[in-house]
């Protein structure tokens, strides 16, 4: 596949607090993409760096082989919704609509036109008086007829009601097959866009936790359920990203592919064998991610400040 987002070692660092800490990935020409993890992880802080809209503290971020800032060859190619997108006071979605035509070179009028009658849209009420919903639809509307070549939505959902939401996936989903595209879908609703993106990210505090296809990932964890002794006993040597205990009754979960004969250890001990969706997974490696960098973290401050006075001399 074809590349169109070459990124190394981007860092980006407010005073104190680490962003992005050395990330590193490749997004390819023509598939949907789940960029997913925690409020704070660096999944806007990513976007905004990719679209010109902040500036990385170290490191190289490449769109179709070039830098984006100041660059319009770039920026034409590109659309970035965002939650927290502004408008002019007096702006109305019409208003809106007719920028987007004039700076997208793919724009198709006609595909606006049925969105903005599928989400219902006020077309004559100034933005800032939109609910938001309305102005969550704005962007989307924006996004989906811009087509343009790598489109970026950053928790494009906010505000609209499940009805709204399936809309957006289903225009989304028919629009792509038709005009394929590069798309990055930022969300929290993982379970909702699971069988939309083909390709998964998850970022945990500014570093890439997973970056892998939809369909590898899947299945890649498993839920044991039982007497709390057999449990333990099966899991006994596996990675358990996940224990819940209650009396007598256990469930982990662990990482890894199971083979017929786990399954049927499994069931030889009289243990329940309970599916684990993409969002269990990616909530459970996360957690598990922070528990591990809590662990092997310095055992106190003092120490760590020495270390680094060593370095500097």
């Amino acid at each position: 596949m074809t590349p169109v987002i070459e990124v190394r070692d981007l860092t980006k660092r407010y005073k104190d607090t680490l962003a992005l800490d050395r990330v590193s990935l490749t997004i390819e020409k023509d598939t949907i993409y789940g960029l997913l993890g925690r409020n704070g992880a660096g999944k806007t802080t990513l976007m905004s760096i990719l679209t010109a809209q902040n500036f990385a503290t170290s490191g190289e971020a490449l769109l179709f082989g070039e830098q984006p800032y100041e660059n319009t060859r770039v920026l034409s190619r590109i659309c970035f919704v965002r939650e927290s997108q502004k408008y002019p006071d007096d702006a109305t979605p019409t208003h809106a609509f007719r920028a987007a035509r004039l700076f997208f070179a793919n724009w198709d009028q006609e595909f606006a036109e049925r969105l903005i009658d599928e989400f219902q849209l006020p077309m004559k009420t100034r933005i800032k008086k939109l609910s938001r919903g309305q102005l969550s639809a704005v962007g989307v509307i924006i996004g989906l007829a811009s087509r343009a070549e790598i489109t970026f939505f950053d928790e494009p959902y906010l505000g609209l009601d499940a009805v709204a939401r399936q809309i957006f996936y289903d225009r989304l989903l028919e629009d792509y097959a038709e005009h394929p595209r590069t798309v990055i879908l930022s969300s929290h609703l993982i379970d909702e866009v699971a069988n939309l993106i083909e390709k998964i990210i998850v970022i945990d505090s500014g570093r890439v936790l997973l970056d892998e296809d939809t369909d590898a990932v899947r299945g890649r964890a498993s839920t044991v359920v039982g007497d709390a002794a057999k449990v333990e006993a099966w899991a006994e040597g596996r990675e358990v990203i996940h224990r819940e205990t209650l009396g007598r009754v256990a469930s982990v979960t662990v990482l890894g592919h199971l083979t017929p004969a786990d399954r049927a250890g499994i069931a030889d001990a009289d243990l329940d064998l309970a599916p684990v969706s993409l969002q269990q997974l990616i909530v459970r490696l996360t957690q598990h991610a922070g528990r591990a960098a809590s662990d092997s973290a310095p055992d106190s401050a003092p120490a760590a400040s020495a270390a680094s006075v060593e370095e500097v001399l």
